[in-house]
């Protein structure tokens, strides 16, 4: 178990992390992107100058959460748009990227349905791809404003739960300034917690099948100085058992109707533990993750990963993702593997869905109804 104490001088904040951008050289438009296939060995930039190379980078994880997934998916619209390609394709293609992300198709759409909005009106093609481009922008700002009012609802309702001194913070993949416009969902209400002082520990999981706890989650505390511990997911339990979780903070990549959290594989049975040692269990995601159309977990769609993620320890779990390097077996040949990406974790198991409309305890459908019709008449700006 990997520990960390190191602390920021006071009155230093790391730097921003440079995580998308648009960007427009002399030959053309590009969406610049970090490349967290690379972290935490080396902070590499990913330029994509056509839809089909932010797909790719999309589907090796180049870009990934949740947040940024719908972020990215918007400027994709864009530079296809701004370079003259077919608007409807290229949103087909980035939509399908990855099925579990709810928030991935909802950036393609609200970018396309700007660029048909603009045609429909009349406008030509560049007008309409400046209107996506727009689009787009504002919902990166959007995302931002989002992540800080959660970090707020996420701090507040911590110290309703946990009324006494530093908390004991457990937490599964990446939800940090890597998969938002701000500085994230789950991690961003760690981070509040550690800036308040009320942060004695964040329990990191390593987070299986690719290491997004391992190589991002500590990546980022270790930036802000937070007091962190890394350890495999299969030690959680014995956590819990110590009485060394207080309280349990994940993101999520999709949210059905009735409550239902799809998020990354072995989120399901933090749940179940918490759930024994009564602590809570807390959702922190935007409302954009909230997927109405999707009525419980049964139906949302659970992404399967390759095999050889489990039958070798390839390169690709650290540090460069999507790279075939090979591997070393750790399996006999032919072995069959379940490697889910997702788990579903049912409404009941958790506490509470913070959002950056509020907070809904105890989560049920008709809670989570009234606060996405209530964000629909809120712009954020």
């Amino acid at each position: 178990m990997a520990d960390q104490d190191a602390q920021l001088p006071v009155g230093i904040a790391p730097s921003a992390l440079p995580v998308l951008r648009w960007d427009e050289p002399p030959e053309g438009p590009v969406l610049v992107l970090l490349d967290q296939t690379r972290l935490p060995a080396e902070e590499a930039e990913l330029v994509c100058a056509d839809v089909p190379a932010l797909v790719e980078a999309i589907r090796t994880l180049a870009v990934r959460g949740a947040p940024l997934l719908g972020i990215a998916g918007a400027y994709g619209v864009a530079l296809a748009a701004v370079r003259g390609q077919d608007v409807e394709v290229a949103a087909g293609l980035l939509e399908q990227a990855r099925p579990t992300a709810v928030n991935l198709g909802y950036g393609v759409r609200r970018a396309a349905g700007a660029y048909r909005a603009a045609i429909e009106k009349g406008e030509g093609p560049e007008r309409a791809a400046a209107e996506a481009l727009a689009e787009a922008r504002a919902l990166h700002r959007e995302d931002a404003v989002a992540s800080g009012r959660m970090a707020r609802f996420g701090l507040a309702l911590l110290g309703e739960l946990l009324p006494d001194g530093g908390h004991q913070l457990l937490t599964h993949c990446n939800t940090g300034a890597l998969v938002s416009g701000g500085e994230g969902t789950a991690f961003a209400v760690a981070l509040g917690a550690h800036r308040a002082g009320r942060l004695r520990r964040l329990w990191v999981d390593e987070t299986r099948p690719l290491l997004q706890g391992a190589r991002l989650t500590a990546y980022e505390a270790a930036r802000s100085g937070m007091p962190y511990s890394l350890l495999t997911d299969n030690a959680a339990g014995s956590l819990f058992a110590a009485g060394e979780v207080d309280a349990v903070l994940i993101g999520a990549d999709r949210i059905a109707a009735d409550g239902s959290v799809a998020n990354k594989v072995g989120s399901y049975p933090l749940a179940v533990l918490a759930k024994y040692h009564h602590v809570p269990f807390i959702v922190v995601a935007p409302t954009t993750t909230v997927d109405l159309d999707t009525a419980d977990g049964a139906a949302i769609i659970v992404e399967q990963r390759p095999a050889r993620e489990v039958t070798e320890v390839t390169f690709s779990q650290v540090g460069v993702i999507g790279r075939e390097t090979g591997g070393v077996i750790v399996a006999p040949l032919g072995s069959q593997a379940y490697n889910p990406a997702f788990d579903i974790t049912p409404p009941e198991l958790v506490t509470a869905i913070v959002t950056e409309e509020g907070v809904i305890s105890p989560v049920t459908g008709v809670g989570l109804a009234e606060l996405c019709a209530r964000s629909s008449q809120i712009t954020i700006s």
